[in-house]
């Protein structure tokens, strides 16, 4: 579909009809244009409304066309709304719903615009690192006034089309109409069509002036801000000048300032990776044996067992949803401490104005606790959230097993373990799958979806379903020991030691992966999780995979009891109640005496060694999660590590970065670490896939 065209009277209705938010593309742009033309050349055509079908006005340009040459295939969206604006009869937007990016440039381009109360309205490209690119940055300033345009299009936010109108001398909306945006626009139209029957021109958003009272020390005080808030990310300060030419020159030669900065950003690496990232979220839920129109199974109620941390985090995510929940403990102790910290988290987004009371209440009324199995059998999906250990979740398992209904989903948040093993504790292996939630589960956005080898296909597409309407970026897995995020950051950690050993201290360590944009470091993320938890994976590798190197320094720390912010000392040492980390002389010198016990020598070690080798460990043993088919999609693993691990956004992802570095030039670096002794060099033996695109001149993610 494109757009259709429809004649009412005098007026004729062109109605965006490019499913599912209106589409921009190219039949579109060029439907749009034919029915321009139609209107022009029927004498008895005297007003034009343009119109989205369904959810949308428009949601702008067609992300399917990204990066093809239908994107910029005649007429353009700069072609389309030239022609629009050139039509010499009254041209009105009938805006409802969505309205953003090219969809707003477009309306921007009609000669009149009334807008339905609720619309979403917004200028969304700084958000994949670029700029409004049709004459966003010069138009809105002038119809809607510098400052909050401005403000709309650095934060790429959208605002409701009711609070617009409410805008002091805007001249964005003509009219905030009813519940019938067209009806409205139509009887608009014939009052149009009576101011303009004496031949009066139409009114442009390109002849407005775009002032300010003060424009050089407001810009100058906008970029002192944006500066000081964005700066890993160059588009919003590119956004910043091209709304200062509108207020500064001529609309045409600010159309140019516009074009100019939009390329610009087009070739920067932020912006490559914010339009990776965009794309990789969206790919997620694209799994190639399982259709989008898979039957889902209904989820009315969730039984979660465990009040613990990630138990109560877990609750949270469905009563913000609106699905009851029923939570199981052995004891009434940790019930109530349990329902004490869902609370509590409650609380302090009330205090802090980002929750209201009433909500609030609604929330807790959806919750129910309970101490016997027997009790939560009417569940449609329970999870467990009990200790990662192998025969706990058997008792669980096995439990669950004996009183779930038929068809109930059983979920592990297993972080590590085999759920093939866990479902094998069940008569339904088939019902069984893994939902990996990361902490704190009521803010972090990943979920790991682990489908088992008997994971039934409708229980895998009502999990992803389900993680949308918790607002999860869900990313499906295979089955191996940590998945994919946590096999991941094992190598990861396990660099970290040895940097250790060779010279570093942790501080050293975190400040060189901070500064390359990752949320934490390795060391202070472990003393956030718990130290110990990565010494009882350890004990396990210890059995499991003899062969497996570590640092003992790692074990050292724990064996000094030493297991983080929740004993007030780790790898830092912590004051009571607050989460600064504080540089310890314990930890320095029990890794000196570490290091002397080894015989090693310590040496200065760079912060570009630093990071390479922390970075390149993830993409070496990502490579080898997607040979094995553990991960659908290299962008899911980015994903992953976006989402769920702090990597920083404009970055893109460990394989995106890759691919910007180059991936000769990471083999060449694994080549330098494997020759260093105290390293694991049969690790950093590139993998397969990374020889293999290195031969053929590919990437991972293009």
């Amino acid at each position: 579909m494109s757009a259709s065209y429809e004649v009412h009277g005098a007026v004729a209705v062109i109605t965006l009809n490019n499913p599912p938010v209106n589409g921009l593309g190219y039949a579109t742009r060029r439907a749009v244009a034919e029915g321009i033309d139609q209107a022009e050349a029927d004498a008895a055509i005297k007003a034009v409304v343009i119109t989205g079908a369904g959810k949308a006005f428009s949601g702008g340009a067609d992300i399917r066309e990204f990066g093809s040459p239908k994107a910029l295939a005649e007429p353009n969206l700069h072609s389309l709304i030239a022609k629009v604006e050139a039509c010499s009869k009254p041209v009105i937007a009938a805006i409802h719903t969505v309205c953003m990016g090219g969809g707003l440039e477009l309306s921007l381009g009609c000669h009149y615009r009334v807008a339905a109360p609720g619309a979403k309205i917004a200028l969304p490209e700084v958000k994949i690192g670029l700029l409004p690119g049709a004459g966003g940055t010069q138009r809105l300033p002038r119809a809607l006034g510098v400052e909050p345009a401005l403000n709309m299009i650095v934060s790429g936010e959208a605002v409701e089309s009711q609070l617009l109108a409410m805008v002091p001398g805007q001249k964005l909306f003509d009219k905030i109409t009813g519940s019938d945006v067209l009806g409205d626009a139509l009887a608009f139209a014939e009052t149009v069509i009576a101011k303009h029957a004496d031949g009066s021109p139409l009114p442009r958003v390109r002849d407005l002036k775009a002032r300010h009272a003060e424009p050089d020390a407001y810009f100058q005080f906008a970029r002192n801000m944006v500066a000081a808030q964005a700066k890993n990310f160059p588009a919003p300060l590119r956004c910043l000048e091209a709304v200062a030419a509108s207020a500064y020159k001529p609309f045409d030669e600010g159309l140019k300032a516009e074009r100019e900065g939009f390329l610009a950003l087009m070739m920067t690496p932020e912006s490559k990776a914010l339009r990776h990232a965009f794309f990789a979220e969206r790919a997620t839920s694209k799994i190639p044996d399982v259709p989008e129109d898979t039957p889902k199974r209904e989820i009315k109620k969730v039984a979660v067992i465990g009040a613990g941390t990630m138990g109560g985090g877990i609750s949270m995510n469905f009563l913000n949803a609106g699905i009851p929940v029923v939570l199981l403990e052995m004891k009434q102790e940790a019930l109530d401490r349990g329902i004490a910290t869902i609370r509590k988290n409650y609380e302090a987004q009330v205090k802090k104005g980002k929750l209201k009371e009433d909500k609030y209440q609604q929330r807790m009324a959806l919750l129910s606790t309970t101490l016997s199995y027997a009790e939560i059998g009417d569940a449609d999906l329970v999870i467990e959230a009990v200790f990662e250990d192998l025969g706990v979740k058997q008792q669980v398992f096995e439990q669950l097993d004996a009183v779930m209904k038929p068809g109930a989903i059983l979920a592990s948040n297993t972080s590590t373990l085999d759920v093939n093993r866990i479902a094998a504790f069940t008569r339904r292996p088939e019902d069984v799958i893994g939902m990996h939630f990361f902490s704190p589960a009521n803010v972090m956005k990943l979920l790991e979806v682990v489908r088992g080898a008997k994971t039934a296909k409708d229980v895998l597409a009502t999990v992803m379903a389900l993680g949308k309407t918790i607002r999860k970026t869900c990313v499906v897995s295979g089955v191996c020991d940590g998945f994919i995020g946590n096999r991941m950051i094992e190598q990861y950690s396990r660099q970290a030691g040895f940097l250790l050993e060779e010279g570093c201290t942790p501080q050293q360590v975190d400040k060189a992966v901070e500064k390359f944009g990752f949320a934490m470091g390795p060391f202070r993320m472990g003393d956030l999780a718990g130290n110990d938890v990565g010494w009882y994976i350890r004990k396990r590798r210890y059995q499991e995979k003899p062969h497996l190197r570590y640092s003992m320094t790692a074990d050292l720390l724990c064996e000094m009891g030493r297991f983080g912010q929740k004993t007030g000392a780790g790898w830092y040492d912590y004051a009571a109640g607050k989460r600064d980390a504080i540089p310890s002389p314990v930890v320095v010198e029990m890794i000196e005496q570490h290091r002397a016990a080894q015989g090693i020598t310590p040496r200065k070690i760079s912060d570009e060694e630093i990071v390479h080798r922390l970075v390149f460990s993830l993409v070496n043993e990502a490579a080898h999660i997607l040979e094995e088919g553990i991960a659908l999609r290299a962008s899911d693993i980015d994903m992953v590590y976006l989402t769920g691990y702090g990597f920083p956004l404009w970055r893109g992802g460990p394989m995106c970065y890759a691919d910007t570095v180059g991936l000769y030039n990471v083999v060449e670096a694994m080549k330098r670490f494997a020759r260093n002794p105290l390293d694991d060099a049969s690790f950093w033996q590139p993998a397969p896939l990374i020889q293999r695109l290195v031969a053929e001149g590919k990437s991972f993610t293009e």
